[in-house]
């Protein structure tokens, strides 16, 4: 009796640790609307910018910010939105940070989601809202907000 309820354990484990491991996939997977080439629609004249999202497992999506003012490069964010223990993540590192920053997901749909990380300077907040093929990216905090309007590129 002892090994039948050892080897039950054993299987409640294993199948939480399956169920837990698929949940976070199928979040991630919530976010496929954002895989693809985003062009930045309300940047400055002269400048171009630009967003990129790829998968590379069940629990990363990479994403990279690129603005360039003619042919020079001004600005780059690595990107990422990661599925770990603790939760979903967007994890930005910017050459202004010295760590990269990582803010929770705390809201998710097939349209969007929201993240927060209070502690930081700016953003606190980033949402991310899909309409059609045009996205909008919004950072704000501390009374300020900056919106990012996108237009999905076609291969």
């Amino acid at each position: 009796m002892k090994r039948f309820y050892s080897l039950l354990l054993l299987l409640v484990i294993a199948y939480s640790y399956g169920y837990t491991q698929s949940t976070g996939s199928e979040k991630l997977n919530q976010l496929s609307w954002l895989i693809g080439k985003w062009e930045r629609q309300n940047v400055k004249p002269g400048k171009t910018s630009h967003e990129y999202w790829e998968p590379v497992s069940d629990n990363i999506m990479l994403g990279w910010g690129v603005t360039l003012a003619g042919t020079d490069t001004i600005f780059v964010e690595k990107l990422q939105i990661i599925n770990n223990e603790e939760g979903l993540f967007y994890v930005a590192d910017v050459v202004e940070n010295a760590e990269p920053v990582y803010f929770k997901i705390v809201a998710l749909s097939e349209q969007g989601f929201v993240c927060e990380n209070p502690e930081h300077d700016f953003p606190k907040r980033i949402a991310y809202v899909l309409s059609g093929d045009q996205l909008k990216a919004t950072i704000s905090g501390d009374g300020k907000e900056i919106d990012f309007l996108f237009s999905k590129e076609t291969q």
